[in-house]
């Protein structure tokens, strides 16, 4: 399987494509206006306390106050004090340091969590854990022995408090190479506690690496053949990085000089726009039907023009397999977290169920996101969650529409002339007046004088008013006005 990755910068903005067989897999996109914050370290003053909810909300100086469960506490603080009331840990104006674990989604403010954690390419460096631990992508049972063995030997040489977490890119690193990545992560941190006794509360203490920069530390693995960065000035910070901390990687980056976009190498422009649309089709005829709520994502399986080969069921087994494996993608491009609710077409084998299934979880284990997925309902229904750190794809490029207000249907123009009689009688019956115009969209007043020419006319008779209709180009198809003259 080949894989390459590619960035776009422009002054605006930076985008990140992950490309494997020449398909787009996942897209970052980063906006100065509108830069993440997840890993970035703040010191915050907590403006309220919630014991209804065992919750706090502290100011860090966003917009919005942030949100702070006692869940997300530090495994520390909760063994040392052993209590499950949020009023012994915290109290209204109390200081404290703080990390951003999810941006600022909708109406909600970040999550936040007092467990800090520390990146790098190597390791994940959490001052206040209990223990260390191995990322459970590493399977080798010989290998996870030496990082545990690796990382205890470094923490009890040089007397490091907290705990350290080997990443997958730490497999078969030398030792030498993870001593050098963990000494970074404690001055690192040691220079953030220094700055936070120096820094004015609700104010950014440690920022996390721009997007460019964390796409080699955290996406980055074996088997990507090229990372190409179409900005000059971002390839040689790049390539800076990588022969400091990864000088193994150097030779894969390359500064993408050509005269096409880099993005329309593998028609890259072309797959955001259709990440965009609701449907999505299937090679086989098929196709799913995405439609994403502020609760949930649902996700509908049709067979469409798929009619099959030999009989109704193989034909809807083969249905949901390359639906399985299209929604995994699509989940990851389209950046869909939370509740995902999956329709697939209903099975009556229970061995085509645990196929469908199983080659769902095959291709979501590519997914960096935590996802768990429960098995196939009577229903035919899976239940599945995505961890959610950041906005989605539709939620960064779009905005509700300014016609329907985001609810993907308008009342028809049968329903607001319906709606015009109903307000023209209001207001006759509460003003006396002797004349009203009406101002309307095109498609109204076209009804009102052709279809509905009858019924104005009856009005103005019953109600023994003068009735004008006015086409206004401006008004969206449920706008309309009743003026009285």
């Amino acid at each position: 399987m080949s894989e390459e990755i590619l960035i776009n910068v422009t002054p605006p903005e930076t985008r990140v494509a992950v490309i494997e067989n020449g398909v787009l897999q996942e897209l970052i996109i980063e906006r100065v206006r509108q830069k993440g914050l997840v890993g970035n370290i703040y010191k915050g003053e907590v403006c309220r306390v919630l014991p209804g909810m065992q919750a706090a909300f502290v100011d860090i100086g966003l917009e919005k106050a942030a949100f702070l469960h006692l869940s997300d506490f530090s495994s520390k603080e909760l063994a040392e004090k052993a209590s499950e009331n949020i009023e012994h840990y915290l109290k209204e104006g109390q200081k404290l340091v703080v990390q951003v674990t999810k941006d600022p989604l909708g109406n909600k403010g970040a999550r936040l969590t007092t467990d800090i954690s520390i990146p790098s390419r190597y390791q994940v460096y959490m001052p206040y854990a209990g223990n260390s631990g191995v990322s459970q992508r590493i399977e080798c049972e010989s290998e996870r022995t030496r990082l545990r063995a690796c990382i205890e030997a470094y923490q009890q040489k040089h007397q490091v408090p907290g705990g350290f977490i080997a990443r997958t890119a730490a497999e078969c690193v030398e030792d030498v190479i993870l001593y050098s990545d963990m000494t970074f992560l404690h001055k690192l941190w040691e220079s953030i506690l220094e700055k936070s006794s120096k820094t004015k509360v609700k104010t950014l203490i440690h920022e996390d690496l721009p997007l460019s920069i964390r796409t080699l530390r955290d996406l980055y693995k074996d088997g990507i053949e090229k990372i190409r960065v179409d900005s000059k000035e971002t390839f040689l910070k790049l390539v800076e990085f990588a022969e400091t901390f990864v000088p193994e990687i150097v030779s894969v980056i390359e500064h993408y000089s050509g005269e096409r976009p880099v993005f329309d190498i593998y028609n890259v422009e072309d797959e955001i726009s259709k990440a965009l649309d609701r449907k999505v089709k299937l090679k086989s005829g098929g196709h799913l039907v995405f439609d994403q709520t502020e609760s949930m994502t649902t996700v509908d399986v049709n067979t469409g023009g798929y009619v099959g080969g030999r009989n109704l069921e193989e034909t809807i087994f083969k249905t949901n397999l390359e639906a399985a494996q299209t929604i995994s993608r699509q989940l990851r491009l389209r950046n869909l977290g939370g509740i995902i609710i999956i329709d697939f077409i209903d099975m009556q084998s229970e061995d085509h169920k645990k196929q469908v299934l199983t080659a769902l979880q095959r291709n979501l284990d590519k997914d960096h996101a935590k996802t768990k997925i429960t098995e196939v309902s009577a229903l035919g229904l899976v239940e599945m969650t995505r961890k959610r750190t950041r906005e989605s794809l539709e939620h960064i490029l779009c905005e509700p529409c300014s016609t329907c207000g985001g609810r993907g249907v308008l009342k028809t123009p049968e329903s607001i002339c319906l709606e015009v009689f109903r307000e023209i009688i209001r207001v006759v019956r509460q003003y006396n007046v002797q004349q009203i115009l009406v101002l309307a969209s095109e498609q109204v007043v076209e009804m009102l004088l052709d279809e509905e020419a009858d019924m104005l006319a009856e009005l103005e008779m019953f109600l023994k008013v003068g009735i004008k209709i006015r086409a206004e180009a401006e008004y969206n198809q449920e706008h309309y006005d009743v003026v009285l003259l």
